[in-house]
């Protein structure tokens, strides 16, 4: 039986993610916030991510992780490549930015400043069992990953059913370590699994 590809897992996600109500996501970001900062050693540097619409995670968490003394470096927006990073110090200070995000309004630093990271916080559509995590298509993550400390906790934040069993992968795609979800917690994944040849 031929797997779903890329684009089709993306259209079902979205589709998926905006029918997600008000209050669900409310519980589900909660449940991520109580993960993070349980998992997450107070005083590290993390990279993380704003969430958009009901994209999993919260500006709780960001500043969750900031209150417990973590550096938390959020991605500034700019031309296709590695990601360059901002110091989120609360959530007055973020401005919008292109792709309807938001971002810290201080000083940027280089794509390599994510090897400071203990742990990367990653937003994902979904992630599997092996580690493959699809995104939205445009590569940020895949060109800065490798730039992280071999050592740091690659997390796909997804939903419960967002971590499935397999997904398409290209062998340019970096496999996450874990997955969060706000029902399983921090799940390990098989990140040495071999990609799809496509």
């Amino acid at each position: 039986m031929k797997l779903p590809t890329k684009a089709e897992w993306r259209s079902h996600i979205l589709r998926e993610r905006r029918a997600v109500g008000p209050e669900t996501k409310s519980t589900e970001d909660a449940a991520i916030v109580a993960i993070v900062t349980s998992v997450v050693p107070a005083g590290v540097t993390v990279c993380a991510y704003v969430p958009v619409g009901t994209e999993p995670g919260s500006i709780e968490m960001l500043e969750a992780l900031h209150d417990s003394g973590c550096r938390v470096l959020l991605p500034v927006t700019g031309e296709p490549g590695p990601l360059e990073w901002a110091e989120f110090t609360g959530s007055a200070d973020l401005i919008p930015a292109g792709h309807g995000l938001r971002e810290p309004s201080g000083p940027v630093f280089p794509p390599a400043e994510v090897a400071s990271a203990s742990a990367v916080l990653i937003p994902a559509l979904a992630v599997d069992e092996r580690g493959a995590r699809l995104g939205r298509g445009a590569g940020f993550y895949d060109r800065t990953l490798g730039l992280a400390e071999p050592t740091a906790a690659l997390i796909a934040v997804v939903r419960d059913n967002e971590l499935v069993q397999r997904l398409p992968s290209d062998p340019h795609d970096v496999p996450m370590g874990w997955a969060l979800t706000p029902g399983r917690g921090m799940v390990r994944l098989d990140a040495g699994g071999v990609p799809d040849q496509q």
